[in-house]
């Protein structure tokens, strides 16, 4: 008869103040079941903020090493290989997302037990996943551009740098995946620190392996996809070593080997809900190049206002995206412990803060566009005129795109994955391109730039639908039935029957309890 899991503490009262006597450690798990939502969820949102625009500067950082000192067919062949690994970050960024959801159900629910099984099967299929695609892709480099059109004086610069990028894949892997699940446990400062880290070890480790140092050799721009490989890897290890040296409770030692054995039920949700999410990407990117392709066909002039204006974007949409992984995770823990009035709460909350900061930023930049694009345009270029054109008609969807992003990390956070695939798919390729390509002969350049509203608003309208009439309320990640036997024994590696799902001391687990914020 399956053992059942041990009795673990029941989340205390949202509404009882904080005990100073139970304040968690600096960097351990914390219950987000918990306390004042606005400041909490600022709190949470910042550092992943702040993480987003670290490494795209980072990106900026490379950029001027690679096309400022190894010329412009370097910069061509980074550019390629990035947008290979781009997809293959996507392909698996679903995948991490089901993780996440299902140790911030488990933390929120109390349940450190099913927080560690998610966190060892998870590790290991990650680890395997990551793996295979290094080997099967270094091979395959050159062909793999080949086949994107690579231009032919760029394709032995990209198979340099794309070879170094797949052997680093395993380190970005890991270090995203572990990074996103300590922010499930709700630990959003720690995943920063480290990634300030891998951030200053990549900029430093870019020019002496481009240009050699000492008896560095220099190795050009494989060094550059070296440096991303070898900073994720130092940033990895001593994330690792400070999870092992603080004796966190997700950390997973020698004594508690069991863990990493696969559990296929969690496998098989990971990929039946992190498939779609992951495919979310996959749409944006595609209809990205879509709409690339209809700008370039408007000239260089055009092509290059849109591209400048595209830099500015990324910075724009950062803040929805920093408060919709923070409302995920938020809203998750609350889930698990069935608090559905916090989690009605966080996506209000995460609605308002997307219209306070992103309409900031929209309003800072509309104003000071002139100076903010000649940043990437130079003075007197008609782009100019165009980028400001654009950007006056197109800005302001980023904020009906910031309220499907949070209310979406809301939804996803119970485990509803098809239904926001499916809006966005039609806001995408229903409503976008059909709009920008369709509408020309009225409108010419000018439907391109009002289709970014219109499909903004339309996937708005349709999350909010979903959200207040949809039944994501009801969706889980794990069927009951086997969220109920995560801790049933199991034949591991020929050893007698023990608890998969346990440390190597059950009785520790018992009394463990899962630290509270203050």
């Amino acid at each position: 008869m399956p053992r059942r899991s041990p009795a673990l503490p029941v989340p205390p009262d949202p509404a009882a103040p904080p005990d100073p006597a139970s304040r968690a450690p600096r960097g351990a798990t914390r219950d987000l079941t918990r306390g004042p939502i606005a400041p909490t969820l600022l709190r949470f949102a910042l550092p992943i903020l702040a993480g987003n625009v670290l490494q795209s500067l980072n990106g900026s950082v490379n950029a001027f090493w690679v096309g400022g000192h190894l010329g412009e067919a370097a910069l061509t062949a980074t550019a390629n290989a990035n947008n290979i690994l781009f997809l293959l970050i996507g392909a698996v960024f679903g995948i991490g997302m089901a993780a996440t959801i299902l140790v911030a159900q488990a933390v929120g629910a109390h349940d450190l037990r099913q927080a560690r099984c998610v966190m060892g099967t998870s590790a290991t299929f990650f680890g395997a996943a990551a793996l295979l695609i290094s080997a099967v892709g270094m091979p395959l480099s050159r062909h793999i551009l080949a086949a994107m059109g690579t231009p032919a004086e760029a394709l032995p610069l990209a198979e340099s740098y794309l070879r170094m990028l797949f052997l680093a894949i395993p380190f970005l892997y890991l270090f995203t995946f572990v990074s996103a699940v300590l922010r499930g446990a709700g630990d959003a400062r720690t995943p920063f620190l480290f990634l300030v880290l891998a951030v200053a070890l990549d900029v430093v480790l870019n020019p002496v392996l481009i240009f050699g140092a000492g008896p560095v050799p220099a190795l050009g721009i494989a060094g550059s996809g070296l440096a991303t490989g070898v900073s994720n890897a130092m940033a990895l290890a001593a994330l690792l070593a400070w999870l092992r040296w603080r004796r966190h409770p997700l950390w997973i030692g020698r004594g508690d080997w069991r863990l990493f054995a696969p559990r296929w039920d969690i496998v098989r949700a990971l990929l039946a809900k992190g498939l779609p999410m992951g495919a979310q990407m996959v749409l944006i990117s595609v209809s990205m190049l879509m709409m690339l392709g209809l700008v370039n066909a408007h000239g260089v002039a055009t092509a290059s206002a849109y591209g400048a204006a595209l830099q500015l974007w990324t910075y724009v949409q950062m803040p929805a995206m920093a408060i919709g992984a923070a409302c995920s995770s938020m809203a998750a823990q609350n889930v698990g412990a069935g608090l559905w009035p916090r989690v009605e709460a966080i996506a209000r909350h995460g609605v308002l803060f997307n219209f306070v900061l992103t309409g900031t930023l929209i309003g800072a930049v509309l104003a000071l566009q002139r100076e903010v694009l000649g940043l990437f345009l130079p003075a007197g270029s008609e782009a100019i005129a165009i980028a400001r054109h654009l950007n006056a008609i197109a800005l302001w969807s980023f904020l009906f795109f910031g309220v499907s992003f949070v209310l979406t990390g809301v939804v996803r956070a119970t485990g509803a994955v098809l239904a926001p695939l499916a809006i966005l798919a039609v806001a995408m390729w229903g409503i976008r391109v059909p709009l920008a390509w369709g509408l020309q002969d009225a409108l010419g350049v000018d439907a391109i730039w009002w289709s970014f509203p219109a499909s903004a608003i339309a996937a708005m309208l349709m999350t909010l639908a979903y959200y207040r009439f949809g039944r994501w309320r009801r969706a889980r990640i794990l069927p009951p039935e086997e969220e109920r036997t995560l801790a049933t024994p199991a034949e591991v590696g020929g050893l007698p029957p023990a608890p998969v799902c346990a440390t190597a001391g059950d009785v520790a687990i018992e009394d463990e309890a899962l630290p509270v914020p203050a």
